[in-house]
C-alpha cells in the first residue's frame, strides 16, 4: 500500500501533479448530488436515521439518496469493515461486496466487521450478516470473485459509486481505469503502517488516480501491509474519511476531496492536503490493460504474495530440502548461507535456526554485499521477498543462490509446528 509523503519510513511520495494546498486556496464547488431523492422514507427508517433528518441542510432529501444509492465497496478487508458497516448504518440502500478470500485470525486486529466465529469463512458473507445485523433494510450483493479486467466493467455498471479498499497497485489501476471508462467517481484510500491517504477520483470532472501516480512505483518497493504492518485503528480512522466522502457525493452536500488528496500520520495526529490536478497531456482512458504487467508482476497465480507461491523463474528449495541442508551443514558436511531478508521486528517474532537476519531492502540498496564464494539459500515469510532477492543475486552474477519456497510460514506448518506464527 501506498502511504503518506509525510517523512515516515515507508511511504511512496506521489510523482504526479501534486502540489501541497496553500490555505488560501479556493474550495471547490459542491458537486451535484449522485443520486435523485425519489421515493419516500417509512416510519421505521424515519426512526433509525431521525439524527440525519433533524442536520440542517441535510434532511429528508439527502437521506432518500442514501436509500436510492448503490455502492460497491471493493474488499472487505482493513479499510472495507468500518466502509461497510458506516455504509450501511447511514442507510445505502444497497451494498455491493467484491472479496473472495477468507477470515483468518490476524485479519481480526483491524477488520472489524469480522469475529471470531467467522475464522475460515468468506469474508463477503462475513461482511454481509454484520451489516444486516447493524442494518436489515440495506440489500447486500455479493461478489465473491476476485476483481480483474474480465469482470471490471460489468461489475462496476450497475452501481452508482464505487469504495476502493484494496492493498495492491495493480488493482488500484484497475479499479481507477474502469471508474474512468464508466464515467463513475470513486472514493480511494490507503494505509500502511502509521500513515494514511484519502482521496475522490473522477475522469472529465477531475484528476484520476494516475495523475497522482502516473507510474507504478517498481515492484517490491513498496512493502504490503503484510510485509509492512499496520496499525490497526488506522483503518477506523481512513474507512470513516472514505464513507464522508461517498455520503458528500451521494448527497451533494459539502465539497468533497475531488483534486485533493488527504494525507494522515497517525504518530503526531497531523493532517495534511495535497492538491492533484489533472494532467493536460495524459491520454484519455478508454481501455483495460495488463496490470501485472504495467506494475512489472509476475501474472496472477504465479507469485501472489497471498499464496506464497514462488515464481517459477527464481531457482527454489522445499522446506523439507532446507531442514536436509542445515543437518548436513550441522554435521559438517555442507558450507552454505541462509538468510532471512524479512525485517527486525518479523525475526523477533520467530526464525529458523541458524539463518542470517539481512532484510531484504539492504541487500536491494547493496548496503550488505553477498560473496559468490559458497552457495545461499534465502527466506522471507511467504517466499516473495526471497524471489525478489535472489532474482537480484543472479542478476548480480551469484551462481548459487536459491529462494525458500513459502518461506518461514511453510516452514512452520512442516518443520517446526510448534513456534510462532504470524
Amino acid at each position: 500500500m501506498t502511504a503518506s509523503p509525510s517523512g515516515s519510513p515507508s511511504p511512496t511520495t506521489p510523482r504526479g501533479t501534486s502540489v501541497p494546498t496553500p490555505p488560501s486556496s479556493a474550495v471547490p464547488a459542491p458537486l451535484p448530488p449522485l443520486v435523485d431523492a425519489a421515493g419516500s422514507l417509512s416510519r421505521e427508517e424515519t426512526q433509525r436515521y431521525s439524527r440525519h433528518l433533524i442536520i440542517p441542510g441535510f434532511g429528508i432529501d439527502a437521506q432518500l439518496r442514501l436509500k436510492n444509492a448503490r455502492v460497491l465497496v471493493i474488499g472487505a478487508g482493513g479499510l472495507g469493515s468500518p466502509a461497510l458497516l458506516y455504509l450501511a448504518a447511514a442507510g445505502v440502500g444497497t451494498l455491493g461486496i467484491v472479496d473472495d478470500d477468507d477470515v483468518e485470525l490476524s485479519n481480526l486486529q483491524r477488520q472489524v466487521i469480522h469475529g471470531m466465529s467467522d475464522l475460515g469463512r468468506s469474508k463477503a458473507e462475513s461482511a454481509r450478516d454484520s451489516i444486516l445485523e447493524l442494518n436489515p433494510l440495506v440489500q447486500v450483493v455479493l461478489h465473491e470473485e476476485r476483481l480483474d479486467r474480465d469482470n471490471a466493467l460489468s461489475l462496476f455498471a450497475a452501481y452508482d459509486l464505487i469504495v476502493d479498499g484494496t492493498d495492491n497497485f495493480a488493482t488500484r489501476y484497475l479499479v481507477n481505469d474502469a471508474a474512468a471508462i464508466l464515467g463513475k467517481p470513486y472514493v480511494w484510500g490507503s494505509i500502511l503502517r502509521f500513515d494514511g491517504q484519502v482521496s475522490v477520483f473522477w475522469q472529465d470532472r477531475g484528476p484520476t488516480y494516475r495523475d497522482l501516480y502516473p507510474e507504478a512505483p517498481p515492484a517490491g518497493s513498496v512493502p504490503s501491509c503484510a510485509e509492512g504492518g499496520v496499525l490497526g485503528v488506522l483503518c477506523a480512522q481512513i474507512g470513516s474519511v472514505m464513507v464522508n466522502e461517498a455520503v458528500k457525493l451521494i448527497t451533494g452536500v459539502g465539497t468533497t476531496l475531488l483534486g485533493r488528496v488527504l494525507v494522515f500520520n497517525a504518530l503526531d495526529m497531523s493532517w495534511r492536503e495535497l492538491r492533484v490536478r489533472p494532467d493536460p497531456s495524459a491520454a484519455r482512458i478508454t481501455e483495460l490493460i495488463d496490470y501485472e504487467e504495467f506494475c512489472g508482476l509476475p501474472p496472477a497465480g504465479s507469485g501472489d504474495q497471498a499464496s506464497g507461491d514462488a515464481d517459477e523463474t527464481v531457482p527454489t528449495v522445499s522446506v523439507d530440502e532446507l531442514a536436509g541442508l542445515l543437518a548436513e551443514r550441522a554435521a559438517g558436511r555442507a558450507d552454505f548461507d541462509l538468510l532471512d531478508v524479512r525485517n527486525p521486528e518479523e525475526y523477533a517474532i520467530v526464525s529458523i535456526d541458524g539463518a542470517e537476519l539481512v532484510p531484504k531492502n539492504l541487500i536491494l540498496d547493496g548496503d550488505v554485499p553477498i560473496g559468490n564464494a559458497r552457495a545461499v539459500y534465502v527466506h522471507c515469510k511467504s517466499g516473495v521477498r526471497s524471489s525478489d532477492v535472489v532474482r537480484f543475486l543472479r542478476a548480480q552474477g551469484h551462481p548459487d543462490a536459491h529462494s525458500v519456497d513459502g518461506g518461514i510460514l511453510e516452514w512452520v506448518r512442516r518443520i517446526e509446528p510448534r513456534k510462532m506464527t504470524y
